[in-house]
């Protein structure tokens, strides 16, 4: 892979954290119960701390995916040190999938009846199945990459 590519994409991957964050710290802002509470209340509330904990997977497998880019960019794609960084990416979607399942069940459990929180099945449904991916993928690569390089 040339350099110019994997500097691109580690670019794509900077601005994918930036845009989660983003995202993580304006959400709660404008959800709905935020109307009428201070930002203290907002960022106090258990579920919002639930998912800051839950992502810190995501962003600890983005870290590990830019040094995989560099790693690809250094030309030691085929490396123990890919070995190890395909392993944390693929331990990091499994846990961050784990703990997307529960913060569903905990909603199906938990919520009021008054609320629908179909939407919120749907998004928890789609990036567990993304978590799933993204472990099998890199569960691939690095089977690949193991018996290229044979540790």
């Amino acid at each position: 892979m040339k350099r110019t590519s994997t500097i691109v994409l580690q670019v794509v991957i900077v601005l994918i954290g930036i845009l989660a964050l983003a995202i993580m710290i304006r959400f709660p802002l404008t959800e709905g119960r935020a109307t009428n509470l201070d930002l203290f209340s907002i960022y106090a509330d258990p579920l919002i701390l639930y998912a800051y904990a839950a992502s810190i997977p995501f962003f600890i497998a983005l870290y590990k995916a830019f040094k995989l880019l560099g790693y690809i960019g250094q030309n030691k794609a085929f490396s123990l040190n890919s070995v190890r960084t395909l392993r944390s990416i693929k331990y990091c979607a499994i846990v961050l999938s784990v703990l997307i399942v529960m913060a569903g069940l905990y909603i199906k459990i938990f919520h009021s009846t008054d609320d629908d929180p179909a939407g919120f099945f749907a998004m928890c449904i789609v990036t567990t199945l993304v978590s799933i991916v993204v472990a099998t993928a890199a569960a691939v690569f690095e089977k690949k990459i193991r018996e290229r390089t044979t540790i």
